[in-house]
């Protein structure tokens, strides 16, 4: 006997419902997991561990939002250095940095005092413009140091300080070799405020609020660059070794609450060996007391720094 069309239609009805009842379910469940997930992953991020020693303030909090950095590096040299300077512009002008990313290395120091000096220095100007001559006598622990980052606000007419000129300001020495990648890297997650980064001294200690970063190359947040400009701190005391004194102004003016080690990503080159030194390694920011061509061609065939030499005529090189 055959059914009705009515009956035939309430058996794909009633399963239907059920069907679409189960769907609404496993949605509800769904969703509730959904949102558990959620809930972890926010208590995940809130507390995450911070990197090598840095603030109490957990880095993620403090991240940037957009990616632009702007960063200038003044490496404290003398006006007669002039074949360092050329080799140094090598060494960073074949460097590549990310997208959105600005890395300006100047060449500082102080008041020129030779004719030859007004000459061939004025010709680097006009063919490179990446020197910044202060307005001292040349020093090593008498305030060189102290003159250069006080003197960048004026140098660079800040006026917007929700817009600096840079985020962060470093200073390096003339025989350390930063890989500009690398330190980019570790800087994209942390604060653009009060920050204070380097290698922590005394060589054993991870934590960078016991004393001072190495004069080898530390870095500071612009703000700290126009307290050092404003503050009666530092101008105290400006003799001593220029990297202690600095960590002084900044343990005394309360400064530098965000401090990141870069340890052991910065070390000195490896011979003599010391316990402020290792082996090169893939994972460096900075390698410091390159002091003769042969450790800086070491360092430099270890990472392979000519990759990226094009092919051409022009030249044969095994």
């Amino acid at each position: 006997m055959k059914s009705s069309p009515r009956s035939e239609g309430r058996k794909f009805i009633i399963p239907s419902f059920f069907f679409i009842i189960a769907l609404c379910v496993l949605a509800f469940i769904n969703e509730i997991r959904f949102d558990s997930l959620l809930s972890f992953g926010r208590c995940a991020l809130s507390n995450v561990p911070m990197n090598n020693g840095s603030s109490e303030t957990p880095l993620l909090s403090s991240s940037p939002v957009d990616d632009e950095i702007r960063i200038l590096i003044g490496i404290l040299t003398l006006p007669d250095q002039y074949s360092r300077r050329h080799f140094l512009r090598m060494i960073y002008g074949t460097q590549n940095v990310p997208d959105g990313v600005k890395v300006d290395v100047k060449f500082v120091f102080c008041n020129l005092t030779k004719e030859d000096q007004k000459v061939l220095v004025a010709l680097e100007i006009m063919r490179y413009d990446d020197i910044i001559i202060l307005n001292c006598n040349e020093n090593m622990n008498k305030g060189k140091t102290y003159t250069y980052f006080s003197s960048l606000p004026d140098i660079f007419n800040e006026t917007d300080a929700q817009k600096p000129p840079y985020h962060y300001v470093m200073k390096a020495d003339d025989d350390t070799y930063i890989r500009l990648e690398s330190l980019v890297a570790s800087l994209r997650p942390l604060p653009r405020e009060d920050l204070y980064y380097g290698y922590v001294i005394p060589c054993p200690s991870m934590d960078p609020f016991v004393h001072y970063m190495s004069g080898m190359g530390y870095l500071v947040s612009w703000d700290i660059a126009v307290w050092l400009k404003d503050s009666e701190i530092p101008k105290k005391h400006l003799e001593g070794p220029e990297d202690k004194v600095f960590g002084d102004w900044i343990r005394e003016g309360r400064r530098g609450k965000n401090r990141f080690n870069a340890k052991w990503s910065m070390y000195n080159f490896p011979e003599p060996p010391t316990r402020c030194t290792h082996e090169l390694w893939p994972d460096t920011i900075a390698v410091h007391l390159l002091k003769n061509q042969e450790k800086w061609i070491r360092t430099l065939n270890y990472f392979n720094v000519t990759s990226n030499l094009k092919p051409s005529k022009l030249y044969h090189i095994p």
